[in-house]
């Protein structure tokens, strides 16, 4: 009984030591939040950053964008470079593969596997560049987000 007393006040101290590292920011894995603040399907409990930069976007006033391929512009993600290729068919966007982003070390691969599928998909659904930028991954989303509007750029019709 007394070794299952002992158990249970160490696993204890141990959820209050994690629970303390997160408050405190103490944990050095990044955060990643996705979503939108005004999507009432989203139930995860996190926030989005909303980005405040303007970035240009084809599908306004009811543009299309020609069908292609366009590669992006090469943009600075302050730990290495972020290039995407857009695919357009019908007019609209159906995929964004990412040509180069940082994976020269662990954290940069583990950042950018998390964001970078969350980006395209967002990317995707909402048609333009004006992506939620990534708690966590800021560098690496507001790079993706000049590397396609390049892209988009180029399709405009």
């Amino acid at each position: 009984m007394k070794k299952y007393i002992q158990i249970t006040i160490v696993l204890g101290l141990f959820g209050i030591l994690v629970l303390f590292r997160q408050l405190k920011g103490g944990d050095q894995q990044p955060v990643v939040e996705v979503g939108s603040q005004n999507n009432p399907t989203n139930t995860s409990p996190t926030t989005v950053q909303q980005t405040t930069q303007n970035t240009p976007s084809a599908n306004t006033s009811g543009q299309k964008y020609k069908d292609g391929t366009y590669t992006g512009s090469t943009a600075d993600a302050y730990y290495g470079n972020i290039q995407v290729q857009v695919t357009i068919s019908g007019g609209k966007i159906i995929d964004v593969a990412f040509l180069q982003y940082p994976s020269d070390n662990g954290t940069s691969q583990y950042i950018n596997s998390q964001a970078m599928p969350l980006l395209k998909n967002e990317a995707i659904q909402a048609q333009s560049a004006n992506v939620d930028i990534v708690s966590g991954a800021s560098d690496s989303s507001q790079a993706f987000q000049q590397s396609l509007a390049n892209a988009l750029q180029q399709a405009q019709s």
